[in-house]
């Protein structure tokens, strides 16, 4: 299996079950490991069977600056069907945290795995 990772992606976006979290931009930390489609770009060295790894965090960074949504599994669960529907990424590993959410702990995050990998 061939992969790509992006790692402690860092970015803003209103997320939380309480009132208050859902008016306020909140960092949260991303990690997306994914299987590239075809192994095509080890052998040809060409961009184009290549995924374009910028328009992946661009892509995700604009998912996050318009997530309303409440639950951190939901955004994993958006975050996925981008890799596995846009992108066509056969298997994705999503790991999403809030960062320092409560007094004493530095992250509260969600790990999620979808496809399969080959």
């Amino acid at each position: 299996m061939n992969t790509i990772f992006i790692q402690d992606l860092r970015v803003e976006t209103r997320i939380g079950v309480y009132e208050w979290e859902q008016h306020l931009t909140q960092p949260l930390l991303l990690n997306v490991e994914f299987e590239l489609p075809s192994p095509a770009p080890f052998a040809s060295d060409k961009f184009a069977d290549a995924v374009d790894y910028a328009a992946v965090v661009a892509r995700l960074q604009a998912l996050a600056a318009d997530h309303p949504h409440k639950l951190l599994e939901r955004f994993a669960e958006a975050v996925a069907g981008i890799m596995t529907g846009e992108f066509r990424t056969p298997w994705v590993k999503v790991r999403v945290a809030k960062l320092a959410p409560i007094d004493g702990v530095k992250q509260i995050g969600v790990a999620i795995e979808r496809g399969k990998r080959s």
